[in-house]
């Protein structure tokens, strides 16, 4: 009998949220969120809809997420980070052809659980007649770090990449163009059928790398040879099995500092009269003549950027990255 299995995505390092989030413990092990950690709220949410939880981590953190997923979870664990495609891949090969996968990323942020609930339960049932379900969240401001599905009734007409901020109020003023959640839900066996037509060397070198896999841990040689895809590039950019739900909850990616700090501040975390907070302590820290900027602090590091330029702490991730920084 198919099961409907939550399969979390939990191998990013969240680098724009650096030097909060790091290898060691990435931003969705952080618990920032009512002294819980947007893994452990991933988790939580889809327990009332799902009969199994399957992680596909990274190496490097998979220990963390161990004490915060249900009794009869079960974990695959990347050595090396190959992108979406493949390490949803990895969990349609271990579960069932006819089970129903609902595939979230661990460090997004979701109100409104009961719209949540009933959208995805929406979902279920379209994955059931043999479709890629993705969910699109209809957007309340011309966001320039988000992906955007431009759709008509439940059909997507296409994708686009994270526009700027003209573009953004353009796709807000047409109204048909939703937030892209990262969010999806399809039959296993489906979704191994279009990854094989579209990227057969991806299909082939994950299911290499999945039946050499030893106590759920990925061999790391093979896993090399798999070409580092997302999802929306290798598949649901091209198949023509896809259907998009318009969604009402509420959602961030959480994805940069200014995602952060719009969170916060609607938590009552402190903010000046110019628009600047402080994240990480409880020093008196006082701003003067800049407007709109994030400080946020660790014992090694500190960061200052202004909220408008959140997305280029990536940039600053990589720079790092390249110099063996030991602050990763």
């Amino acid at each position: 009998m198919s099961k409907i299995v939550n399969v979390v995505l939990s191998g990013g390092v969240g680098s724009r949220l650096w030097p909060l989030s790091r290898k060691s413990r990435p931003k969705q092990y952080i618990p920032l969120f009512d002294n819980k950690s947007l893994f452990e709220l991933t988790v939580l949410r889809n327990q009332p809809i799902v009969d199994k939880t399957l992680m596909v981590g990274s190496v490097q953190n998979v220990d963390l997420a161990k004490a915060f997923l249900p009794a009869g979870s079960s974990t695959i664990v990347e050595a090396t980070p190959r992108n979406t495609a493949a390490a949803i891949a990895f969990a349609a090969m271990a579960c069932e052809p006819d089970d129903i996968l609902i595939v979230t990323p661990s460090d997004h942020l979701i109100e409104n659980r009961e719209e949540y609930e009933k959208v995805l339960q929406e979902g279920v049932k379209v994955a059931e007649q043999g479709y890629l379900v993705t969910f699109g969240i209809r957007p309340t401001k011309p966001e320039t770090g988000y992906g955007y599905i431009e759709y008509e009734g439940n059909d997507v007409l296409s994708f686009r990449e994270k526009p700027n901020l003209d573009t953004a109020k353009e796709f807000l003023k047409k109204g048909n163009f939703l937030w892209n959640s990262g969010i999806f839900c399809f039959k296993a066996s489906i979704y191994l059928e279009e990854l094989f037509r579209f990227e057969p060397k991806v299909y082939r070198a994950a299911k290499e790398a999945f039946e050499g896999a030893e106590n759920g841990v990925l061999p790391l040689e093979v896993s090399l040879k798999i070409p580092s895809k997302s999802i929306d590039y290798a598949v649901m950019e091209r198949s023509e099995r896809l259907k998009v739900l318009p969604s009402n909850f509420v959602w961030s990616d959480m994805g940069s500092f200014d995602s952060m700090y719009d969170y916060l501040k609607t938590k009552g975390h402190a903010v000046d009269g110019h628009g600047n907070m402080a994240i990480g302590t409880d020093r008196q820290v006082s701003f003067l003549g800049v407007e709109n900027t994030i400080l946020v602090y660790t014992e090694d590091a500190i960061l200052v950027v202004e909220k408008s330029a959140s997305q280029d702490v990536k940039h600053l991730y990589e720079e790092l990255e390249a110099a063996n920084s030991p602050l990763l």
